[in-house]
């Protein structure tokens, strides 16, 4: 196994390494010291089924449920693709293509879940004829690099994140679609810290709503400087796909979005998100003794 640079600020690609083979006394190791150093691995050339794409995720941790158990106890792939049930391409204002667009603003997965995820593991599958690229920046150099105003600003800010916030930059009907209001808002403080090597990143997301008790204006103006800054081009890595390509990105520590494509045509990526444990710090992004603890018992707003 060796390593090779993705960008200056972040990220690598891995080689010699062969997915499906992956034990957790093998190469486990050292790609999670990879992944905590460098937060985004990528590895080309893989041939990675359902199977052993969820055989390699749950050497990460557990791995995320969003259907709420209605798909059963067994853990499936939650595919970002335009392609509908009956295996038609969704039309571009499809709800099912607006909610990939959603995926178009900078986030970062599941912020707006009770538990927020550690990594995304993302194979290509069916790739467009052009676009669909994928960019990520690093929000551990941004919170780094931050100016000192903007950062004790943010230093001890909480965060409600709320799905429906989100996707009403893109469609009102959207966000009001009920497998988007299904979650309560959740609330997590604005800085991730990394608990194997302490180093701190911004924690941040396009479902971010809310900024402890400023008012909406304030706190949308707050959110938008901190991503902008986050996401100056010079900090963007912008990963074009290739047949057999796996990312496996580090959730706590950046910022990612999609990239349109032609949307006649099929973009299938095979995804699952890792849910964090304390172990991954999520303990230390909890908010504590604060009154938005109880966003979990109220009901979820059917707009944003």
């Amino acid at each position: 196994m060796h390593f090779s640079a993705l960008h200056p600020m972040f990220g690598v690609q891995v080689h010699g390494v062969d997915l499906p083979t992956v034990t957790a006394q093998g190469d486990y190791p050292a790609l999670r010291a990879a992944f905590e150093q460098h937060s985004l691995l990528l590895f080309r050339g893989q041939s990675l089924d359902d199977e052993a794409h969820l055989a390699f995720g749950a050497l990460w941790g557990p791995i995320e449920d969003r259907s709420m158990g209605k798909n059963g106890p067994k853990p499936q792939l939650d595919n970002v693709s335009n392609l509908r049930a009956d295996q038609s391409i969704a039309p571009a204002d499809d709800m099912l293509t607006l909610n990939l667009m959603g995926n178009q603003l900078w986030h970062t997965d599941s912020t707006f879940l009770p538990v927020p995820a550690l990594a995304n593991i993302l194979a290509a599958r069916v790739l467009s004829s052009s676009g669909g690229e994928t960019e990520l920046v690093s929000t551990r150099a941004a919170w780094r690099d931050m100016p000192a105003p903007l950062k004790e600003r943010l230093r001890n800010a909480v965060l409600g994140h709320r799905l429906a916030h989100s996707r009403s930059r893109i469609s009102a009907a959207l966000a009001e679609q009920p497998r988007i209001t299904r979650w309560a808002d959740q609330y997590w403080r604005a800085v991730w810290p990394n608990p194997h090597n302490g180093l701190e990143s911004l924690y941040i997301a396009s479902h971010a709503f809310a900024v402890d008790d400023l008012v909406p204006e304030q706190a949308q103006e707050l959110i938008d400087q901190a991503v902008a800054f986050a996401t100056r081009p010079e900090a963007v890595y912008t990963h074009h796909w290739q047949a057999g390509d796996v990312l496996v990105w580090d959730e706590r520590a950046t910022l990612h979005r999609g990239r349109p494509w032609p949307y006649a045509e099929e973009r299938t990526l095979a995804s699952i998100c890792i849910s964090a444990r304390d172990v991954d710090g999520l303990d230390s992004v909890r908010p504590t003794a604060s009154p938005q603890n109880d966003a979990v018992a109220r009901p979820m707003p059917q707009s944003a």
